[in-house]
């Protein structure tokens, strides 16, 4: 008899790990609360047109098994490569991306001090054990105050000192001095920024990925997963039993769904409880013509962190002869009043089309989350119950990341 396995959650990283293993030879069930697949880069089309509900989503990965495993499934000839064209709205200019890159486009004053600041900290051990500090010891204080801090205060909206900094491994590029100046004097744009280039599908955006994966797979969807028993022997969902669950839900709903008959078994879930995320609006827009794929927006005159301009993706993005479209994304729940309030205050011609909330998209890591996190893991794993994805490990997650440990865990696990 087949190895049965529930997966519950249908994003990426659900995707990806039921495809994985049903390839392998096991009886894989995926269990998804929506109507269609692909968790937060699932889109819709609203009038016509393509809408990431959740930012815009791309594929770039220097993950060689992954990229592998990728285009064994896609290929190459339904997807666009880009050059990633990103810059920053700042004083009501354009300012290159990252902004360390493009020091000499800023008021002479403050190239000078960030330079000075640079210099002073390349010469000073690094003792930063918090975001924050972090930032202050890398790029200096003027550099934080101009961009940095108020962009990821944005973001997050919460206190950066208090986020864990073994967080940010793999996650932030690690800027070089010399790397810096020499980019400032040549003017060279850095290519090792994470999706400098990036494949994005013809038609459908990141729903196609997301469906690709999918086709084949045993979904049942509407399905939301409320309860999870277990016997002495296996887990319970609905009237099925199943040798092993791998959840990619969110890690802090398992506290009221986990019910667990055998007295043997003693499962501590409540240090993940109050686990912190942000949510994101985001509207979909027409914009002015434009030749870029993202604009960051640090000031804090408007909500709005950043627009993806998903339009210059893919030409079927827009409708024929008429305008760019965009997505301007906020971190936060706004309502559809204060996010047209909020569009109207930037200087782009937006025109709204239509608006989504997300409840939960970015996960804040603290001092104990990791810990608090493998505890749980490690305690759950024991009994084939296994946390995988960004809102079940708690791990800011980009797709090929998500693949990755969907790909780590079948290794050591299956």
């Amino acid at each position: 008899m087949k190895t049965k396995i529930a997966v519950v959650g249908s994003g990426i990283s659900g995707l990806s790990v039921s495809r994985i293993l049903s390839d392998k030879g096991y009886s894989v069930t995926l269990f998804e609360k929506n109507d269609g697949v692909g968790g937060l880069v699932r889109c819709t089309v609203e009038d016509g047109i393509l809408f990431h509900r959740v930012g815009g989503h791309v594929f770039n990965t220097k993950i060689p098994k992954v990229a592998e495993w990728f285009w064994s499934i896609f290929k190459e000839d339904d997807f666009l490569k880009a050059k990633r064209n990103a810059k920053i709205w700042l004083h009501n200019k354009y300012i290159g991306y990252p902004i360390e890159n493009y020091l000499y486009q800023l008021d002479k004053n403050i190239t000078q001090q960030a330079i000075s600041e640079l210099i002073k900290n390349n010469e000073t051990a690094k003792n930063a054990d918090n975001f924050s500090d972090f930032l202050l010891e890398t790029f200096g204080e003027t550099l934080c105050n101009l961009y940095f801090k108020p962009y990821n205060y944005k973001i997050w909206k919460t206190d950066l000192s208090k986020v864990s900094l073994p967080w940010l491994d793999g996650k932030l590029p690690m800027p070089d001095f010399q790397d810096i100046i020499m980019n400032n004097i040549y003017k060279k744009q850095d290519e090792t920024m994470v999706h400098s280039t990036f494949f994005y599908p013809k038609s459908g955006g990141s729903s196609f990925i997301a469906n690709k994966i999918a086709e084949g797979l045993n979904i049942k969807l509407n399905t939301n997963i409320s309860l999870i028993k277990r016997d002495s022997e296996r887990w319970i969902i609905g009237d099925e039993k199943y040798d092993s669950v791998i959840y990619t839900g969110d890690v802090r709903r398992l506290n009221s769904i986990l019910q667990i008959k055998d007295k043997q078994i003693e499962i501590n879930t409540s240090n993940v409880i109050n686990l912190q995320s942000n949510g994101t609006s985001n509207a979909l827009c027409y914009v002015e013509k434009s030749d870029l794929s993202w604009l960051y927006l640090p000031e804090i005159n408007t909500q709005s962190h950043r627009i993806i301009y998903t339009g210059n993706f893919s030409e079927l993005n827009n409708i024929k002869n008429q305008l760019l479209t965009c997505t301007v994304e906020f971190s936060g729940i706004l309502s559809e009043n204060e996010m047209r309030a909020e569009l109207k205050k930037l200087p782009f011609d937006l025109r709204p089309i239509s608006f989504n909330n997300e409840p939960n998209s970015y996960v804040i890591q603290e001092n104990q989350t990791r810990n608090n996190i493998k505890y749980l893991k490690t305690s759950l794993e024991s009994y084939n119950f296994f946390l995988l994805g960004r809102f079940a490990e708690w791990e800011y997650y980009n797709m090929d990341k998500a693949i990755e440990a969907a790909m780590e865990l079948i290794q050591k696990k299956f």
